[in-house]
């Protein structure tokens, strides 16, 4: 192999799911790293490939700035390096991205053998429209800051790709349901390429009244369709702001309903400034 870094994905459940160009790599290269040595070790075992005394580096969140010196290192010595995500593919939610932006500022080829994406996977038996979509990786844990995000998202006018823990899935499907509305088209797609595949197509209502009941387990892609853009009223608008300022600021309640329903901030937030002077509250703004 000639030197640089190699960029491979591995299967996301599967682990027929593998590309053969992937399996030369992984027999060829000096030097392997992966978020999770140890599903490497086990895909090597499965498809017989032998390490063979090469050097297997973890290289994840925790240890990144650890680690990332010796893999530039094995490159500056014209070494082939290898880097595989736990599953799927590098840098899609996955620590690759400093590695990457280290390698090609110190002017190392980088290059990559696709393959697997649960992203990529979700949309294809979602059913969505696939011609525009966004994925946003995993929305932010806090309450606040998920609904915030989930605001911003609302008028994107594409197919929304999230990843989400099976522990938080009812109450992201509530939240979206209540900011992005309850008919918006959604589906849960669940333990992609594995034995217990399901894929759970219906209305963000729908799916949130479903997994308040029935926990969810495994990995788990959550695909929000485009929503309609029908004009909004100064009444829904009013409700919207009177509820966001239970829990907000005025900036943030009237950041968070302009982007719910794509209208300017502007006027939505002198209106929630209007709303706070009627309630009795302090603007802190």
């Amino acid at each position: 192999m000639a030197p640089g870094l190699y960029l491979v994905a591995t299967p996301i459940g599967n682990a027929r799911d593998i590309t053969l160009r992937a399996l030369d790599l992984l027999a060829g290269a000096d030097v392997l790293a992966a978020e999770d040595t140890r599903s490497l070790r086990r895909l090597l075992e499965i498809h017989g490939v032998a390490l063979n005394g090469r050097p297997c580096i973890a290289y994840h969140d925790h240890n990144g700035a650890k680690a990332r010196p010796k893999l530039m290192a094995a490159l500056e010595q014209g070494r082939s390096v290898v880097y595989c995500s736990e599953a799927g593919t590098p840098l899609v939610s996955d620590p690759g991205f400093d590695l990457v932006r280290a390698a090609t500022e110190a002017g190392h080829p980088v290059t990559t053998a696709p393959g697997p994406a649960a992203a990529i996977a979700g949309l294809t038996l979602s059913g969505l429209p696939s011609d525009r979509f966004l994925f946003a990786g995993f929305l932010p844990q806090a309450k606040g800051a998920r609904d915030k995000t989930l605001a911003e998202l609302a008028p994107v006018p594409a197919t929304l790709i999230l990843y989400e823990s099976p522990r938080r899935l009812g109450a992201t499907l509530a939240a979206a349901a209540r900011i992005m509305g309850e008919t918006r088209p959604a589906v849960v797609a669940r333990e992609l390429t594995k034995r217990f595949e399901e894929v759970r197509r219906d209305s963000l209502g729908a799916l949130a009244a479903h997994y308040d009941e029935a926990a969810a387990k495994g990995e788990v892609v959550l695909l929000i369709g485009r929503g309609d853009s029908p004009k909004v009223s100064e009444e829904e608008i009013d409700r919207a702001l009177t509820e966001a300022l239970r829990d907000m600021s005025v900036r943030d309640a009237a950041d968070s309903v302009s982007s719910r329903f794509g209208v300017s901030r502007r006027p939505v937030y002198q209106r929630a400034m209007a709303l706070e002077r009627e309630g009795g509250g302090d603007d802190d703004d």
